[in-house]
């Protein structure tokens, strides 16, 4: 497992609670959940995908939908999962890219990445690699993978764009990004936007 230093980002004349405030709150949120039981995926996953996994990985899902389906991953192909979790698509695309290409889970919580590798260990798949770090600095050459897939996690980036260009950055030519997440339409207000409880969900 690979480990990064990340420098932190100083807030901007946009940024109302401070970037750094706003990745803490995400983190010990999700922290929380570790261990804790979802029934999300029965929703989301076709009976042949939850086949494939065992039913640790499908109860830590927290996702928003069905990035791996969506993606037309075929063999060969390196694709990498943003905000893995506990690895519930990096393992399905880990399934789809065999034998001879690679997944790769990234998360900013060393924890959920021990769970991530227990549950792929437990699936039997081998081409997975997880590395520690940040989607707003993802710990990778340039065009390096030819999928980018994420499920429910960019929506809790402060630094959104930046996420976007390290993106863009890390595909090959002719790659693809394929994200499941929540969106709004509208600017949202100042006390939703300086709402731990609001970044964090």
């Amino acid at each position: 497992m690979s480990d990064q230093t990340i420098h932190p980002v100083a807030p901007t004349s946009e940024d109302l609670m401070g970037q750094e405030a706003i990745k803490g709150l995400v983190r010990e949120a999700y922290r929380a959940v570790i261990g804790t039981k979802s029934t999300v995926a029965g929703r989301l996953y076709d009976p042949g995908q939850l086949a494939l996994l065992p039913r640790g990985v499908i109860e830590q899902a927290l996702g928003v939908g069905n990035p791996v389906r969506a993606a037309g991953l075929r063999p060969g192909e390196v694709v990498i999962d943003l905000g893995c979790g506990g690895g519930i698509d990096t393992i399905l695309a880990a399934h789809a890219v065999a034998p001879s290409g690679k997944a790769i889970g990234l998360d900013m919580l060393p924890e959920m990445l021990e769970v991530a590798a227990r549950n792929a260990t437990e699936a039997g798949v081998q081409n997975v690699e997880w590395l520690h770090g940040e989607i707003e600095a993802i710990p990778l050459p340039n065009e390096s993978v030819d999928v980018v897939i994420s499920n429910g996690v960019v929506n809790l980036s402060p630094r959104k764009s930046r996420v976007f260009a390290e993106v863009f950055r890390i595909l090959r030519p002719g790659g693809r990004m394929v994200v499941a997440d929540i969106v709004v339409d509208e600017d949202l207000p100042t006390e939703i936007l300086t709402s731990p409880a609001a970044w964090a969900g």
